[in-house]
């Protein structure tokens, strides 16, 4: 497996994808040898030196941490990073948009933690197992740490990160959650955690009916009136970006608080819940013999 890179970077930038395509080379996608930074270093757009959030040590450290404290589990370091992560960094939702930022962070400050946590598989047409280039520089279903940090954003209820490690803990979920714009619906998100802590949905074959068949439910209800959420308040998110320099380092072994928002209402998660749950018997579930 790849080492980290001998020259580590002490501040996050902006590494768009065509510039970060010379690095991904074959040795690094067969999860045989990195790259050394120096020359990657050269083709980073810089953030701004006055901002504190985009110092790269705290993040560091947060890898190196999961890697050995998962090494037995790599897919459960998901639900422990995820808040982390997005604790760690404190980004809008915007910054957060930029793949830039993502792919700097997976190629250039963490690409061991890319192979460790997705290693190599077998690709169609090619003959030795390749790291997906995707989990370096892709979409934020895909892509290695911005799926983390959008799952907490999504699922967080509030501050509460708790819903976040629930949801981590199907693969299905995250990935479906992340390509559909209904999650960004707050007691959605948290009826969906429900489900999966409920035993009713719990395969990938049950996440993908279901989703598809609240998507397709939502096409003519809008949950918004069958859940009511909590307007939110910009300035709680804009005080706790402010916050980044005098937060404290993000806690290993309870989790961190997330921006003091409101919760959802719990009515709403309940009505939703059960919603969802009488939706899923119906949900067009790949090979589940319906019952007459």
């Amino acid at each position: 497996m790849i080492e980290k890179p001998h020259h580590l970077p002490q501040r996050l930038g902006l590494l768009s994808a065509a510039a970060a395509d010379p690095f991904l080379t074959e040795d690094l996608l067969k999860g045989v040898q990195g790259h050394g930074g120096v020359d990657l270093a050269k083709v980073v757009e810089p953030l701004p030196d006055e901002d504190p959030r985009w110092g790269v040590e705290p993040l560091r450290e947060l890898v190196e941490d999961a890697m050995h404290e998962f090494r037995e589990s790599r897919t459960r370091a998901d639900g422990w990073l995820a808040p982390r992560l997005h604790a760690a960094l404190r980004i809008t939702r915007r910054e957060a948009a930029d793949r830039r930022l993502w792919t700097h962070l997976a190629l250039a400050v963490a690409p061991d933690y890319v192979a460790w946590r997705h290693p190599p598989v077998p690709a169609p047409g090619r003959k030795e197992p390749r790291i997906n280039p995707a989990r370096f520089k892709g979409t934020p279903d895909r892509q290695c740490f911005s799926r983390l940090w959008w799952a907490a954003e999504l699922f967080r209820n509030g501050r509460d990160y708790s819903p976040v490690v629930a949801a981590c803990a199907n693969q299905d979920l995250i990935h479906n959650s992340l390509r559909r714009n209904l999650i960004n619906h707050r007691p959605t998100a948290q009826a969906l955690v429900r489900i999966l802590e409920r035993g009713v949905a719990t395969t990938g074959r049950d996440i993908e009916g279901l989703m598809t068949a609240i998507n397709a439910a939502g096409a003519t209800l809008v949950y918004d009136a069958l859940a009511l959420d909590e307007p939110r308040d910009p300035e709680v998110l804009r005080q706790w970006v402010a916050e980044a320099e005098a937060a404290p380092p993000v806690p290993r072994h309870f989790l961190p608080e997330g921006p003091d928002e409101e919760p959802v209402p719990e009515e709403s998660a309940v009505a939703l819940t059960n919603y969802f749950a009488d939706l899923f018997e119906t949900a067009p579930v790949r090979g589940r013999k319906m019952q007459d």
